[in-house]
């Protein structure tokens, strides 16, 4: 009896000294490189967020924060990769609207963004904008309308890849107006843009920050943005449902870390991460960008996410793209 006392108290005081450094070590974080996995190329709005988080909180929290931008599936090869990662802050998601569609198209993916991911905090909001090469001679929806049915199946359009928002929104459109389009998916929107600017596309809800700048030149024609009301970005931009079309969305792009990191890791990067969208560098990048920043709590966070998940579900579901 006494040899059982002593053995159990010698697996208490083990299990104490585990727990005291397994606290210590999440006090400490974090205590080596910490990789930020992108889904997109670089260029992309994602992979600009994904750097200024990056600089942020290496200079915050004292650790080097690093981009790897793992292109493909729509961001879900990035989020596969984040999902089978150690549950310990050293590895972040970063994402956005996709990351929910992906689910939603294949339910057989190898992750669940609510089973394998916690919510660490949402920075900024964009919106897209409907834009057409000059060569369509439209200069409105009404406009686009008439042609798409005038030429069922022959006008193309580019998305950031399939279950990606560009192509759900560009889905829900034709389930709304009654148009066929043919859907030409891009690793992100520096590559469809491009495509675009050539003429090898006819159109693309696109990322305001991909576009604006061919817009404004005159090389691309906008005809609408997807926000509910008018954005920052193209105040003088009919929304969507102002041109008569009822479908509105805006890209977001936020954190996520595995689920089971622990929640002072998660506390941690969503103070230091408010703190980040707050910064002067922060604020530039957003307003040059078209940004808007958000922030808020893992909780605000998750709530809009199961939001956007009700929302998408009806987009999937009217455009029949469950597999």
């Amino acid at each position: 009896m006494r040899r059982m006392k002593c053995s159990i108290a010698a697996c208490a005081a083990l299990v104490a000294v585990c727990l005291a450094g397994s606290a210590k070590a999440q006090s400490d974080y974090p205590n080596r490189p910490v990789r930020i996995i992108a889904g997109f190329v670089p260029a992309s709005s994602t992979d600009i967020i994904a750097r200024l988080m990056a600089n942020q909180w290496s200079r915050q929290l004292g650790q080097q924060f690093v981009v790897e931008n793992r292109p493909g599936a729509a961001s879900a090869i990035a989020a596969d990769l984040v999902a089978r990662s150690p549950k310990d802050g050293h590895t972040l998601l970063i994402g956005g609207t996709v990351n929910l569609s992906t689910g939603l198209i294949n339910p057989q993916q190898s992750f669940d963004i609510v089973r394998d991911f916690t919510p660490v905090i949402l920075i900024a909001g964009q919106p897209m904008i409907l834009t057409v090469h000059p060569s369509t001679g439209v200069s409105s929806v009404a406009e686009l309308i008439a042609l798409a049915k005038s030429k069922p199946g022959e006008l193309s359009y580019g998305s950031t890849g399939v279950g990606a928002s560009p192509h759900l929104l560009t889905e829900l459109f034709q389930v709304r107006t009654g148009t066929k389009m043919v859907h030409v998916p891009y690793q992100g929107s520096p590559q469809a843009v491009t495509d675009l600017l050539a003429g090898r596309i006819h159109l693309m809800f696109s990322p305001a920050a991909a576009v604006l700048p061919h817009i404004q030149a005159g090389t691309l024609k906008a005809l609408a943005s997807t926000p509910a009301k008018r954005p920052s970005a193209a105040p003088n931009l009919p929304t969507m449902i102002e041109a008569g079309v009822d479908v509105e969305a805006a890209l977001w792009f936020s954190i996520w870390a595995p689920s089971g990191t622990p929640r002072e890791v998660i506390d941690k990067l969503s103070r230091t991460g408010n703190e980040a969208i707050k910064s002067s560098e922060a604020q530039t990048i957003f307003k040059t960008q078209g940004f808007d920043a958000i922030g808020g709590t893992p909780e605000d966070f998750a709530a809009v996410q199961a939001k956007e998940l009700n929302k998408w579900q009806v987009a999937v579901d009217a455009a029949g793209l469950k597999k």
